[in-house]
This record gives structure tokens, C-alpha cells and sequence, in this order.
């Protein structure tokens, strides 16, 4: 749902992350040195290491968001935004490219320095209407990556992430506007648990890139993500940990991802069944699915942060009107189609008065996040 003429780019995601450091350092103490912050980042390290499980979401954050933000936790989402942005960042839209709506970058490079090796990447195809300009095209919509053993150690457990962007192409705005409910029925589920139909659509359709046929965005994630839990589930025995990122509509696809993998029981470890732990990270995302996803997604043990600035309106769509909080007033008949987000909300509020599209910008997500320090923050500018 990112606006499709103006994707973040990454001078506007440097520059909104450098307003926050400049304000950062004219607030640090005289006495803060190089080495002092050193010796805290290396401090902060063997925190995350020692509280993974809590950053995860393994008791909703309990603690962790009020009064204050935990310092670790605010830092590592905003890592995560961080690589989502990156899809931002390295995705080529030049109509004359030949690379046009696939990533600028190899995969070796995309994430150079981030702890991160990048091991697939993910297309996805809106298979709308027939007039949808790019219909049957596949587009680059994120990757998938697992930490390096460096990253690993600082924290804690093996890392398998997946990052999605958001809305680009004509085709993907076309499937925003599908926002009826529908069955989700990607297993055996119970026909009760409803879904956005164009989420789904752009989650499961297949479609082409060049000449090729292309798998759609689920296939290619079950594939990946499974494969990658069975390589390192009985390395030295280590933890591990499944983390999808997604902004605005990346994190609806997230969300079906995480989903789909713990419906399917694709989280467990080989013979010993252990299970990893899914946690989705969603920056300026909307609601997904109905009260029955939301109760099944909490039932598999599927943990979602919603970092939500209370100004983005994409936040609140759809069911901007028959949703969670408008269920009590309608009457039990109409719980199946209220929309209802998932997941535990952190809130922002910012608001840049030269700039009103930023609200749903992802760089001012994550600059406002490392900006403050509160469970509710405000930052007006």
C-alpha cells in the first residue's frame, strides 16, 4: 500500500535516519565517548543474546512496551525496518531497465555488512484484472536470508528472516482495492477463517519474469524457509528463530506467511519436533484477515509486533469501519466479516508538516522509532 509513484528511496530513508541521529547526538551527555558507546553497543549485544525469546514476542512483549520501550527491543525492530528497507532501497524501477521491478543488487551484496546472507529472492504476482497494467508479471517483492554465524552469536539463535516490501505497481494497488473476505483454505482450515482476497491473490498466484514461468510468492517461501530450518535445525544444537518483515502491504504477506508455515507445522525441527518460534515484525501494515484468523493465528503461536503510527490511514484499512472494535455494535452475525488486526500494537505518532505522504513513509518508521524512548511516541515536525 505504499504509494505507487513515489517508493521510498534511499536518500530519503539516509536523510530522515539522519535528522534522528542529529537530534540523538545533540541530546547525548558531554561525557559520552567513542569507547563508552562501544562498550555499551557490546553490552547491548549480550542483552539481545540473553532476552531473544522476550524481543521475539514469546510472552507478547508483556513488560517490554510500558511504560517505556525496552531499549533492546526498540533497537532490534528497528533493525528489522532497517532491512526491509533495503528492498526499498535495491528494488529497479527504471521502466528502460532491464532489470525493471527485479533487484538492482546480487544477493552476495544486497545485505553486505548487515549479518545477513541472503539466500533467496522472492517474486510475487497480482493475477487481478485483466486491464491491470503488468498482470501475470512477477515482481521482486523481498528475500529471504539467514544470519551469519558472527550475527548469529550476538543473538543468541540462527536467524531466518524474510523481508517483504511494499505496494509499487499499478497490479499491486489493484489487488489492495480486492478487500472482500474470502476463505483462506491454503490447508485444511476451518472455513471460518477469512482472509483480504488480494492479499491472498498476490500470495498465491503464479506468474512469469522474462520468458520463465515463475512459482508463486508461496511456493517460493514454503520452499525456502523450510529448507533453510532444516539446514541449520541440528547445528551445535543452536537456537533458532523464524523473523518475517514486512511494511504496509509486505506485512500482510508476512503475516499470511506466518501463518501458513505454523498451520502446516513447517516451524519444527526434523525428528525432535522442537518448534521455532515465528515472530512478524509489521511497519505501517493493515488488517489481514477476520477475528477467526486472528484467534488461529494466536492459537499456532504466530507472534506479530504492529509498529502503527496512529496518523497512517493504511493502518486502519481495511475495515475501516466493520472491524474489532465495531464487532460489539454489530451483533454476533457479523464476526465473521470484521475485520481484525493480529498481534500486539506498538504506537507511534509523527508527522511532518512539509511532507504529509510520510506517515506511511517506512524511513520515518524507523527514524521516529530510534528517535524516542516512550511506549507512545509523538514526533512532530
Amino acid at each position: 500500500m505504499q504509494p505507487a509513484t513515489k517508493a521510498p528511496s534511499r536518500a530519503r530513508f539516509t536523510a530522515a535516519t539522519s535528522r534522528t541521529m542529529l537530534a540523538i547526538a545533540a541530546a547525548r551527555p558531554p561525557n559520552a565517548t567513542p569507547s563508552a558507546a562501544i562498550r555499551t553497543g557490546r553490552k547491548q549485544a549480550a542483552v539481545v543474546a540473553n532476552m531473544w525469546r522476550q524481543v521475539q514476542g514469546c510472552d507478547d512483549w508483556a513488560g517490554l512496551l510500558q511504560p517505556l520501550v525496552h531499549p533492546v527491543v526498540r533497537d532490534e525492530v528497528a533493525r528489522y525496518g532497517k532491512l526491509v528497507g533495503a528492498c526499498y532501497d535495491a528494488l529497479d524501477m527504471d521502466p528502460s531497465s532491464p532489470r525493471h521491478m527485479c533487484c538492482k543488487h546480487g544477493k552476495e551484496t544486497l545485505l553486505h555488512g548487515a549479518g545477513y546472507e541472503v539466500t533467496r529472492y522472492i517474486y510475487a504476482t497480482p493475477d487481478v484484472v485483466a486491464t491491470a497494467r503488468g498482470r501475470g508479471r512477477s515482481s521482486w517483492i523481498g528475500y529471504a536470508a539467514v544470519s551469519t554465524d558472527e550475527m548469529t552469536r550476538r543473538l543468541g539463535r540462527r536467524d531466518v528472516l524474510v523481508a517483504f516490501r511494499g505496494t509499487v505497481t499499478q497490479a499491486e494497488w489493484a489487488a489492495n482495492l480486492m478487500s472482500s473476505l474470502k476463505p483462506a483454505r491454503l490447508v485444511d482450515a476451518a472455513p471460518d477463517v477469512k482472509v483480504e482476497s488480494g492479499f491472498l491473490n498476490l500470495y498465491t498466484s503464479t506468474g512469469k519474469q522474462a520468458s520463465r514461468s515463475m512459482d508463486s510468492c508461496r511456493d517460493q517461501l514454503l520452499r525456502e524457509v523450510s529448507r533453510l530450518i532444516k539446514s541449520y535445525s541440528n547445528k551445535d544444537q543452536e537456537d533458532m528463530s523464524v523473523t518475517l518483515a514486512g511494511h504496509s502491504m509486505g506485512s500482510a504477506l508476512a503475516t499470511l506467511l506466518g501463518y501458513d508455515l505454523a498451520e502446516r507445522g513447517l516451524n519444527r525441527c526434523g525428528a525432535s519436533g522442537r518448534r521455532v518460534p515465528v515472530t512478524v515484525f509489521s511497519f505501517g501494515g493493515p488488517r489481514v484477515g477476520n477475528a477467526a484468523f486472528k484467534e488461529r493465528c494466536d492459537e499456532l503461536g504466530v507472534k506479530a509486533l504492529r509498529v502503527a503510527n496512529v496518523r497512517d490511514p493504511v493502518t486502519k484499512l481495511p475495515g475501516a469501519f466493520v472491524n474489532e472494535r465495531t464487532v460489539g455494535l454489530l451483533g454476533a452475525a457479523w464476526a465473521g466479516d470484521c475485520y481484525t488486526h493480529v498481534g500486539v500494537q506498538l504506537t507511534l505518532d509523527f508527522l511532518s508538516l512539509s511532507d504529509l505522504g510520510s506517515v506511511h513513509d517506512l524511513g520515518a518508521y524507523v527514524a521516529a522509532l530510534q528517535a524516542e524512548t516512550g511506549a507512545y511516541y509523538s514526533c512532530i515536525s
